[in-house]
């Protein structure tokens, strides 16, 4: 029964929901290693581990760029969280609330907040993400209701990271995730590892990271093996434009593992002369499916200075989840963002399937702008404000 909760919550988001100038030397070349170091088989990338709500975005920033994004260096705390080598000073005291109405009226709250140390000189996070099920009935096994449990899932963050040399961050950051299906429990420690690269004469981006490293430390049944974890080894690049307001980001996903294409038993049924169906033999290599599979693209545009709006295109995302009948705009989506010094206010719109679209909001403090603390505030320098990249 355990087992079957489980991959219930799993599979509600890997089924339901789910999923220029020179750049700089090696980044091609690490990613056509990571590529073809290990051309494992095909097998579907979700529902394999537990805890698969650690890959949902954080933001809607972060949705309105494909659901993943390492390599972005815009003043927005939210990437901390995406790749902890993104936390600098300039995002001291900046506090981040996200509470949206997911798919079949999940609620989902996420917090981040950062505060840079300058004795130290270094930049600390810390994250809250929360899923809340609702209730559900609880039947024994002919069916008859005997009352009423509630779901929910919670992981807690806490990062750092520093400079190194003139152009590049590292960070880690180190989790503690949380599962609650009525008397059962289940938790997790994990950790995620990160480098960032950033050139500000350039304006090139690029982001490496390994997340969710770890393991389950209380199963929802003792006498269970332990699921594994979703791992994930991600790396990114983004370009701006010095005389366009134009961004443009890559990002590259499962870089362990070279075939993520779902071999769909649908896609080899044909009608024969009879009129009944065969199972054809796929011959097809099929390389530019699992080449791509890998890849979201996005892309950012500013407009006076406040205004920014983001496009996306999630491959993996498209295939697995548009219907053959009516692939609409799953795997697309778009956003804004509203920066107002003091604040910011971010909207996202995700489409994964003919179901309906998802749309988020945030609303992003600058704390040390907005509340002085007097005093006080002078003493944990609570005030202060620091150059966003030096």
């Amino acid at each position: 029964m355990i087992k079957r909760f489980s991959s219930i919550k799993k599979d509600l988001f890997t089924m339901r929901v789910t999923q220029y100038g020179k750049a700089p030397l090696g980044v091609w070349g690490l990613l056509v290693f990571c590529f073809f170091i290990n051309p494992s088989f095909a097998q579907v990338s979700g529902g394999q581990s537990a805890f698969e709500y650690l890959r949902l975005p954080n933001a809607p920033h972060v949705s309105a760029l494909g659901g993943i994004s390492v390599a972005n260096p815009d003043n927005d705390i939210a990437f901390a969280l995406q790749n902890p080598a993104l936390m600098r000073p300039g995002m001291h005291n900046e506090l981040q609330l996200v509470y949206n109405s997911y798919y079949a009226a999940i609620a989902v709250m996420n917090l981040q907040y950062g505060y840079h140390d300058a004795k130290l000189n270094t930049s600390f996070f810390f994250g809250m993400q929360y899923l809340n099920y609702g209730g559900f009935d609880q039947t024994n096994n002919v069916g008859n209701i005997t009352g009423e449990f509630h779901a929910s899932d919670y992981a807690a963050t806490l990062g750092a990271s520093r400079s190194y040399m003139e152009h590049w961050r590292y960070g880690v950051a180190v989790k503690w995730a949380g599962s609650s299906l009525g008397e059962y429990k289940a938790a997790a420690a994990l950790a995620d590892v990160g480098v960032n690269y950033y050139d500000t004469a350039s304006l090139w981006d690029v982001g490496i990271v390994a997340k969710n490293m770890g393991v389950m430390v209380k199963k929802y049944d003792a006498s269970n093996t332990a699921e594994p974890m979703p791992f994930d080894l991600q790396i990114g690049a983004s370009k701006k434009f010095k005389h366009l307001p134009l961004r443009l980001l890559a990002t590259v996903h499962h870089l362990y593992e070279w075939d993520i294409r779902y071999a769909n038993p649908a896609d080899l049924a044909g009608t024969n002369s009879l009129g009944t169906n065969d199972t054809v033999k796929d011959k097809g290599s099929h390389f530019g499916d699992k080449l791509f599979r890998h890849f979201i693209l996005g892309a950012e545009l500013t407009l006076a200075k406040r205004l920014t709006v983001s496009f996306s295109y999630n491959d993996m995302r498209r295939r697995e989840m548009a219907l053959q009948t009516n692939p609409a705009t799953a795997g697309f989506a778009f956003g804004a963002g509203l920066d107002l010094k003091k604040l910011q206010i971010h909207y996202a719109r995700s489409y994964y399937s003919v179901a309906g679209a998802y749309n988020e909001f945030s609303l992003t403090l600058a704390l040390n702008k907005l509340f002085g603390l007097n005093q006080v505030g002078e003493k944990i320098h609570w005030n202060a404000e620091y150059p966003d990249w030096e």
